[in-house]
């Protein structure tokens, strides 16, 4: 429940980290767990009539072909489009990322589309990583480039799990919000690793990638997952936010709905997910 008293322009619903894996508990990740909550979270997602949901990755914690299945079956009981993004737990025992995209359902591992005067952008941040890039290929030597830079600046977030995205990325990016200024449309991006905030959890390049997501007005928020406990940050007049990671605790769900509106979104959280408010200029 908000305080706009108009009607949202849009109602979507967010779901991060799901990681569900047929394995025994670890920490305060249940990861067993997680295929009823997604449930829950479904049912809840139907019921608010979201016009779709987008998931921002890492539906399992490893053995991809083995548990992949079972996400997808409930996802798809969700009454309207779900659009996904792949998180690094993801590629997991993947010999070919492109059947992964087409499994879920994805045009590319990077994509966008426009809906009531918004454009969402979906960006892969899993584009350049330990885990995606081929030994010995000019995606090697961007991520070797990226952690030297990260070396360099006694940046934290180097670790095996983060990846980044590459230059050809980076021109499609800077080419998608040139458009959506040329067609009047404000922008939402969605990315598993976090761009801003998040401290050692974000993207290996965040500071080249939120630098030029600065550079455009029309970027109103950027919502990821990744970092299970969440976060929040603006820069620039862009908000950031992390939201919870559904596969942490036994019992309680993290998920989200995001309502549009002329002047504002309402990110409100649900179960452990936090809530926000982002005002919102022309």
């Amino acid at each position: 429940m908000t305080g706009n008293s108009q009607e949202p322009v849009l109602r979507l619903g967010v779901i991060a980290d799901i990681q569900y894996c047929d394995c025994e508990t670890y920490g305060s990740r249940f990861y067993r767990s997680s295929l009823l909550k997604l449930e829950a979270a479904v049912t809840n997602l139907n019921a608010e009539k979201v016009q779709f949901t987008v998931n921002l990755g890492d539906l399992v914690d490893r053995d991809t072909p083995a548990n992949l299945e079972a996400v997808i079956m409930r996802l798809n009981r969700l009454k309207n489009p779900v659009y996904n993004l792949t998180g690094n737990h993801d590629y997991e025992g993947i010999q070919d990322m492109q059947a992964l995209y087409t499994q879920l359902g994805m045009p590319s591992s990077y994509y966008s589309f426009s809906q009531s005067g918004w454009r969402f952008v979906f960006l892969n941040t899993n584009d350049i990583s330990s885990y995606t890039v081929i030994k010995d290929s000019p995606e090697e030597e961007e991520l070797n480039a990226m952690m030297e830079k990260i070396k360099i600046f006694g940046h934290k977030n180097g670790a095996s799990y983060n990846g980044g995205i590459g230059e050809k990325l980076i021109q499609w990016l800077r080419k998608e919000l040139i458009l959506a200024g040329s067609q009047n449309e404000r922008v939402l991006i969605f990315s598993h690793h976090p761009l801003y905030a998040a401290p050692g959890l974000t993207a290996l390049n965040d500071q080249e990638i939120v630098e030029l997501i600065t550079e455009y007005p029309q970027v109103k928020a950027c919502i990821s997952g990744h970092h299970h406990p969440g976060d929040f940050g603006e820069y620039k007049g862009v908000a950031f936010i992390t939201t919870e990671g559904m596969v942490e605790t036994e019992n309680k769900n993290a998920f989200g709905v995001i309502e549009i509106y002329n002047d504002c979104i309402e990110f409100i959280g649900k179960g452990r997910s936090r809530s926000y408010t982002i005002k919102m200029g022309n």
